[in-house]
């Protein structure tokens, strides 16, 4: 089981990962969709920026609520399709995946190995550890990370 440590090091890395992955991608090729039926790099951003407060929202809720909490499930879909993704602003989205990270893994460094036991219920998922709700949230970025390298390939 890893410690509260490793876990808030691992969460907090992937901010870091993540403009690397976008490191001196123009807006053009942020919005560029070279494979088809993929979203766009910026897409990618937004849904990561837009889930990042679901995440650390779940994450806070097993630290702070007493009694199983209710850990919503969110429709990256539903989001797509109301949200102007190819608008947003990649310095932005950016600064709210840091953001939300320096601030969640802090909280999570401080916990002690026995709070990684607390539980809440995911909507869909069902019961959950808060080292599962974590992991899962340290999951998300390494998961699209390969999307933004394929398209950046196939931009060239």
């Amino acid at each position: 089981m890893p410690t509260p440590a490793e876990l808030a090091d691992t969460y907090l890395q992937q901010s870091f990962d993540l403009r690397a992955a976008v490191a001196g991608m123009t807006r053009e090729q942020l919005l560029a969709r070279p494979v088809p039926g993929k979203w766009s790099t910026l897409e990618v951003l937004a849904h990561i920026a837009d889930f990042e407060p679901v995440f650390a929202d779940r994450i806070l809720r097993v630290i702070a609520l007493r009694d199983t909490p209710l850990l919503l499930a969110a429709d990256e879909n539903q989001f797509i399709e109301a949200m102007d993704y190819q608008a947003r602003d990649i310095d932005e989205e950016l600064a709210v995946v840091d953001a939300i990270r320096r601030k969640t893994a802090r909280v999570i460094r401080g916990l002690s190995p026995e709070q990684l036991g607390r539980t809440g219920v995911h909507s869909q998922k069902g019961l959950m550890t808060l080292e599962k709700v974590i992991a899962m949230a340290c999951y998300h970025i390494p998961h699209h990370l390969p999307f933004i390298a394929e398209k950046r390939a196939a931009l060239g």
